[in-house]
C-alpha cells in the first residue's frame, strides 16, 4: 500500500513524537509498504490560530499524489489527523491536551483567553466527528485513551510501541547518580527535581540531560538550585548524542520522570528495559500505566517533600534499587511490546 503519515510539526521540537512517527515510517516500510510522512506546522498561540490550522487541514487533498492513489491515511497528531481521506485510521500521539484535561490546569494557557471557550469546543467538536468517522480508532496509551473518553464518549483502544533502539539499552554498575532525561519545559517538571533535592538526607545527585524550550526556562532552574544550595548535586548536560543517553541510563542508580500526565514517555521504558527504577507521579500519566509501585518504581505524590523521600529510599538501599530495575525489565518483556504488534494491529 501507498500510505501517508499526517502529523504535525513544532518548529525546532523533536521528541517522542518524532521519533515514533520515524519508527512507524520504518516499521510499515520493513512490511513492504510504500510510506510518506506528511508533517503540518503548527502554533498554537493566540488560540484562534488554531482554527485556522484545523481548517487548512480540512481542505487538504492527500487522496492523490503524481496522478497515483493514496491507499490508507493514518493520522497522528492533532490538527494533522483532521486532514481526510476514505480510508482513514488514527492511531493517536496525543489530542491538544489543553482543550481536554488541561482545560482548567495552571498550565493550561487556552482557558485564560478571551476566545478559548469557543476554540475549545470546536475543537472537541472537530475530534467527536473525525474520530466517529474513522476506519480504526487507537491512542498510544490508555491514558489518551481515558482523557478522550472523559471528553467526548468516545474510547480509542491502545497500541504501545517500543522506544527507538531498544536492543541498545543495558545495565552497568551504579556510578551515583539519579537520571532525569527530558526536554526541559515545565510539563516535565525538573523543577520538583530541584526542589526535592532540598529535602533530601541522603545527598543524592541528578543528572539532568536534555535542551530546553528555552534559555531562559533552564537559567530558572539553575539560579534556583543555586537558591536551595543544591548547585553542587545537579549536572545539567544539555543534549547528549544517542551513545551517551544510553550510558547514562546504565550507570544511574534509578531514573526520575515526575513529568505531568505524560501521553506515553519513552523514557519508562528505556529505563526499565536498562533495569533501571522508576520514581514516578501520581499525577505522571502514562508512565503509572508500566511503573507498579514498590514492584518495579516508586510512585509518589506530586511534591518536593515525597520525591525526596522516595530519592533517600533508592540512594540508601541500592539492593532495592536493583531488584526494582530488574523487575521493570522483566515486566516491559512481558508485555510483548513490539513494531510488528503494532503494525499488526493498526492494519487489520
Amino acid at each position: 500500500m501507498r500510505i501517508v503519515l499526517a502529523t504535525t510539526q513544532v518548529p525546532f521540537i523533536h521528541g517522542g513524537a518524532e521519533e515514533m512517527t520515524a519508527s512507524l515510517r520504518r516499521a510499515l516500510q520493513s512490511e513492504g509498504h510504500e510510506v510518506e510522512v506528511a508533517a503540518i506546522p503548527f502554533q498554537w498561540w493566540p488560540p484562534e490560530r488554531i482554527l485556522n490550522h484545523m481548517l487548512a487541514c480540512g481542505l487538504l487533498d492527500l487522496t492523490t499524489s503524481m496522478g497515483r492513489n493514496i491507499d490508507l491515511l493514518i493520522g497522528l497528531k492533532f490538527p494533522a489527523y483532521l486532514i481526510p481521506h476514505p480510508a482513514k485510521r488514527l492511531w493517536l500521539i496525543h489530542e491538544h491536551r489543553t482543550a481536554y484535561r488541561l482545560w482548567d490546569h495552571p498550565l493550561g494557557d487556552m482557558a485564560v483567553h478571551p476566545f478559548g471557550a469557543v476554540v475549545r469546543e470546536s475543537i472537541l467538536n472537530a475530534d467527536k466527528a473525525c474520530f466517529s468517522e474513522a476506519a480504526a480508532l487507537f491512542s498510544i496509551s490508555n491514558t489518551v485513551s481515558q482523557r478522550i473518553d472523559e471528553e467526548i464518549g468516545v474510547r480509542p483502544g491502545v497500541i504501545y510501541q517500543p522506544p527507538p533502539d531498544e536492543d541498545l539499552f543495558r545495565c552497568e554498575a551504579d556510578e551515583g547518580y539519579f537520571f532525569f532525561p527530558s526536554r526541559i519545559c515545565d510539563y516535565k517538571r525538573q523543577s520538583l527535581a530541584v526542589e526535592a533535592l532540598a529535602h533530601c538526607r541522603s545527598g543524592c545527585r541528578v543528572v539532568f540531560c536534555g535542551a530546553p524550550d528555552s534559555e531562559q526556562k533552564l537559567l530558572e532552574l539553575q539560579t534556583r538550585a543555586v537558591e536551595l544550595g543544591v548547585d553542587s548535586q545537579v549536572q545539567w548536560l544539555g543534549h547528549v548524542s544517542k551513545e551517551e543517553r544510553i550510558k547514562l541510563y546504565a550507570e544511574s542508580t534509578g531514573v526520575i520522570y515526575p513529568t505531568l500526565d505524560e501521553d506515553y514517555g519513552y523514557v519508562t521504558l528505556e529505563a526499565m528495559l536498562s533495569s533501571k527504577p522508576v520514581i514516578t507521579c501520581t499525577d505522571s500519566g502514562a508512565p503509572l500505566e508500566f511503573v507498579v509501585q514498590g514492584q518495579t518504581g516508586l510512585v509518589c505524590d506530586p511534591s518536593p517533600p515525597a520525591l525526596a523521600d522516595s530519592m533517600d529510599r533508592l540512594w540508601a538501599d541500592r539492593v532495592l534499587a536493583r531488584q526494582l530495575g530488574a523487575s521493570g525489565l522483566e515486566h516491559y518483556r512481558s508485555l510483548g511490546i513490539s513494531w510488528t504488534n503494532a503494525v499488526r494491529t493498526l492494519l487489520a
